[in-house]
């Protein structure tokens, strides 16, 4: 089963770059260069993309349009990127964000 988003509700069909290597918390993932990150983590099954930080509840993309904050995660060191808007780019540094920081609860 195919797991890809196929067309994006804001950005369209996705233009399919090369494919290229990432890590989601330290694990190397694979994806295609230019399509959302959170595309590239739901084609390869990874669906958590941060913990809130009242009730330590998890959260993965809802809206996929920019404008909630549910799909939020540390990008490169920056926290609070709207991973369903943000292109991939290979060697990328993803990690799981906890509340509203980079720095675990």
């Amino acid at each position: 089963m195919d797991a890809r988003i196929k067309e994006h509700p804001i950005l369209g069909e996705p233009k399919k770059g090369r494919l290229v290597k990432f890590t989601y918390n330290g694990t190397e993932v694979e994806g295609y260069e230019g399509e959302p990150i959170a595309a590239a983590l739901k084609a390869a099954g990874l669906m958590v993309h941060r913990y809130t930080k009242k009730g330590h509840k998890p959260r993965g993309i809802f809206c996929a349009i920019g404008r909630c904050t549910d799909c939020v995660m540390v990008v490169d060191g920056k926290p609070n990127i709207r991973t369903c808007v943000t292109p991939l780019a290979e060697g990328m540094k993803v990690q799981t964000q906890y509340g509203v920081s980079a720095e675990p609860l």
